[in-house]
């Protein structure tokens, strides 16, 4: 048995070639070989959001916190908030993270293949990004 004390392991910032804006993230569980399973809470300030990726085995987000955009390649971007899950099937290229005017927390669940757990890609821009935004109607 082995007990991972809360604030035993210190926060990390998301690192600007896989996240745009402000990311924390917080390492939950990345237990040794030949278990393949990891998780984190990861923070996003408003605006924040990851680069395109995928997952070799697929990824499961639990919303805790906050509101926040996601999208797969060539679907719509779909707001979730606390309590919503969202599951990526295996190599499924997409993007999440906060909406441009909340933060939005989820824990990030996902297994390593050769002892990585994700692919990253490019950036999201800003257009892709500003897409998922609320429209003001016309006055």
């Amino acid at each position: 048995m082995d007990i991972a004390r809360s604030g035993s392991v210190p926060s990390a910032k998301g690192p600007g070639e896989w996240f745009t804006g402000r990311v924390r993230i917080d390492r939950l569980f990345d237990p040794p070989d030949p278990a393949r399973v990891a998780g984190a809470l990861v923070t996003f300030e408003p605006g924040a959001r990851t680069a395109w990726h995928t997952h070799p085995l697929g990824q499961t987000l639990i919303v805790t916190a906050g509101s926040g955009w996601v999208q797969r390649e060539s679907g719509p971007i779909e707001t979730v908030g606390p309590g919503d899950v969202v599951s990526f099937a295996p190599g499924e290229r997409h993007w999440h993270g906060a909406t441009a005017l909340t933060a939005m927390s989820h824990i990030a669940i996902q297994e390593k293949v050769n002892g990585s757990p994700v692919d990253w890609m490019e950036q999201v821009t800003d257009a892709q990004y500003l897409a998922g935004a609320p429209r003001r109607p016309a006055v």
